[in-house]
């Protein structure tokens, strides 16, 4: 039985929380968050113990892992902190904001011989990961091009949030990222990017954007364009295309029923899209969780690792440079800096 540590339980380490106490052979031995309450009521859920301290966690022998869920900026410090304890580590998405930050905890975490996976669920979501797997497969021949759709249902998120998070590139396009790295089959060397403020004034107000195209180019010459909104009005819009000189793949939406409806009123009318990402992805985050398990029970090394945390990173960097100076960016990953 793995034992789980949780540090941090708002809305998706609560989630990670109940995924992790549903798997035959792991369970959730302490719940921490800052809010005391909110710990409490998750270590309840899950028949846990609320920790007052991150230190009761890790200083508990018993604790085989640990999953970060907590706030962004507190990411390096408890990356840092399991692995100097001895933890395995499973962490949401980012690693930080700061590139420079994320440099010096890889550097920090080379003395540490524990492994470290990171959050990037879409990987595992099963749709996506058909797409990576028939261009892997050369079910449509050489990839030419990646076109990946992410827009966001809703108003919004609370200004604190927005204000903590990084802005769009790093927060939400960074999932789009990791994904075109999943998929293409070499790395992207340029990147160009456009954003403009058309949502809401929020986010122009926070000197952030709410709708952005980016386009990337791998040394293959593939192309890769991705697109992203932080508004729909019916529902989550997340789908992943791959074409190439044999045919195309994709991955399409998901709506809570298959059923087609032909009437007076509507021709094939159906259920409108998932309208929320812990719906829309819940079976990828469970499966991530059950490959993080697998990770611990076999010793192989995690699916996604720090290192595509960092490369995301960098790309999410050269969009926002490339904004800034309206020019494509070469990447640079083993500098860490967009050039």
């Amino acid at each position: 039985m793995h034992r789980f540590g949780i540090l941090g339980t708002g809305r998706i380490g609560q989630m990670h929380a109940g995924l992790v106490a549903q798997q035959p052979d792991a369970t959730v031995s302490w719940c921490y968050d800052v809010d005391p309450v909110r710990a409490a009521a998750t270590a309840e859920m899950v028949g846990a113990r609320p920790a007052e301290h991150v230190d009761d966690v890790l200083a508990d022998d018993s604790v085989d892992a640990v999953l970060i869920a907590s706030p962004t900026n507190t990411h390096v410090e408890l990356i840092l902190r399991s692995a100097a304890a001895g933890k395995p580590i499973l962490c949401e998405k980012p690693i930080d904001v700061d590139l420079a930050k994320v440099e010096q905890c890889r550097l920090a975490l080379a003395i540490y011989d524990v492994p470290v996976q990171l959050g990037f669920n879409r990987r595992f979501d099963p749709s996506h990961r058909g797409v990576h797997d028939a261009v892997r497969a050369g079910q449509i021949g050489a990839l030419e091009l990646l076109i990946i759709t992410s827009r966001d249902p809703g108003p919004p998120p609370p200004r604190a949030i927005l204000e903590a998070c990084g802005g769009l590139f790093r927060d939400t396009t960074i999932h789009d990222f990791d994904m075109a790295r999943f998929v293409l089959e070499d790395e992207p060397v340029e990147v160009y990017a456009m954003a403009s403020n058309l949502v809401d004034p929020v986010f122009a107000a926070l000197n952030d954007v709410d709708t952005a195209v980016v386009v990337m180019r791998t040394a293959s010459g593939a192309l890769c364009h991705i697109n992203n909104s932080r508004r729909t009005n019916y529902g989550y819009d997340q789908r992943v295309e791959a074409f190439g000189a044999d045919g195309l793949v994709r991955s399409n939406n998901l709506r809570r029923s298959e059923v087609t409806r032909y009437d007076a009123g509507a021709t094939a009318a159906r259920e409108p899209l998932l309208h929320f990402f812990i719906e829309r992805y819940r079976d990828a985050y469970e499966a991530e969780i059950r490959d993080f398990i697998d990770c611990l029970r076999t010793g192989r090394p995690p699916s996604v690792t720090f290192e595509d945390g960092r490369r995301a990173l960098i790309l999410a960097e050269a969009a926002l440079q490339s904004v800034r100076e309206n020019r494509a960016v070469t990447i640079q990953y083993d500098a860490a800096v967009a050039a």
